[in-house]
């Protein structure tokens, strides 16, 4: 971020650092993210992360905990929908030893052991309606009861909730209390899809290649520009999950330090590129994956920038977000190329 550059204290920009570690990419959709993630960290207020599944609301609750003042504390995270709805409560609040059948020993909640620091709840739109009253009285209070117990306890928790779904439109049905969604919804911050953030799939790309070659130990050499490309204008259904997976088949099936392309469905060998097209990661930048990236598919559109045939439209980008890439990135038109008119759209383009 353009503000970062300007941290000259050594421990702020250590912090920085250490917040945003693990979040690949520097595209504008992410940067809004990171901004917002900035702007609530150092408060204790709720926070509710929105987003399609698999991209990355945990490591966005992750961000705000590490930029906030309770970083050193404990970082406590629940996956609502993965805990049968007859535990859940157990396993928020806690319970004392005989308090059910089966509780044959005291139980401490999530919220007791986030006291100090930061609770995550994901998939919280998944909380029966039953339960909600309780997770509403603790938000407001902060304080709660184990299961069995008539004992208040009262805790310091800073809770950051996740979901995929529309907790809007559950509150119009009737599915999620109104008094809870707006307590959850002090600072909502919506994550874009990986559609919405081509231009960071390059570098998302590299950096799974490097954990995955590691991981397995088989080095990767190149990666094709094809296979970038595909990936490039795939629809990414699952996101960031989705990429993560197909680039670890991708190295599982390598060839020679090649990554064949796992989008092809009856890809049965590596895409190997010409010698003087390949390229080693480790001289391998974003930015020349990028170029490389941009001026094939220049190439393939026949230099066409805007309209429906043309290279934007191909990279998922707005016309004039490709034009200040080409320009950031030096790429400019053959030649032979220079009858085509200034913008580089073909004649009905728009």
């Amino acid at each position: 971020m353009g503000e970062h550059a300007a941290i000259t204290n050594a421990g702020a920009a250590a912090q920085v650092e250490r917040t945003f570690e693990r979040i690949i990419g520097n595209s504008a959709a992410l940067e809004s993210v990171l901004e917002q993630v900035e702007q609530v960290a150092p408060t204790n207020s709720t926070v509710l992360i929105e987003g399609e599944t698999g991209t990355g609301k945990e490591l966005i609750a992750h961000a705000v905990h590490n930029a906030s003042q309770r970083y050193g504390c404990a970082f406590i995270k629940l996956n609502c929908a993965a805990i049968p709805l007859d535990l859940l409560e157990s396993e928020l609040f806690g319970h004392e030893k005989g308090a059910f059948t089966g509780a044959i020993a005291q139980k401490i909640g999530r919220f007791e052991m986030s006291d100090k620091g930061t609770l995550f709840l994901d998939e919280v739109g998944d909380i029966p309606p039953a339960l909600q009253p309780k997770l509403l009285r603790v938000l407001q209070e902060q304080e709660f009861e184990r299961l069995g117990s008539g004992r208040t306890h009262k805790v310091d928790v800073r809770l950051v909730a996740a979901t995929n779904r529309n907790l809007g439109k559950m509150v119009a049905r009737g599915q999620f209390r109104s008094d809870l969604y707006y307590r959850l919804n002090v600072f909502p911050i919506l994550l874009p899809a990986l559609r919405e953030r081509r231009e960071d799939i390059p570098e998302l790309v590299t950096h799974f290649v490097k954990i995955f070659s590691r991981r397995m130990g088989k080095p990767i050499d190149s990666i094709p520009s094809e296979m970038m490309a595909a990936f490039q204008w795939h629809s990414w259904p699952g996101n960031i999950r989705e990429l993560q997976n197909l680039v670890e088949r991708a190295v599982i099936l390598s060839r020679d330090g090649v990554l064949p392309n796992p989008l092809h469905k009856r890809q049965t060998s590596a895409i190997i590129l010409s010698t003087n097209a390949q390229s080693s990661l480790s001289s391998m930048t974003w930015e020349d994956s990028d170029r490389a990236l941009v001026v094939e598919t220049l190439e393939q559109t026949g230099w066409i920038v805007g309209g429906p045939r043309g290279a934007a439209a191909k990279l998922g980008l707005k016309r004039t977000t490709l034009l200040a890439k080409m320009k950031r990135l030096g790429i400019s038109r053959p030649i032979a190329e220079e009858s085509t008119d200034i913008l580089g759209r073909a004649q009905g383009d728009v």
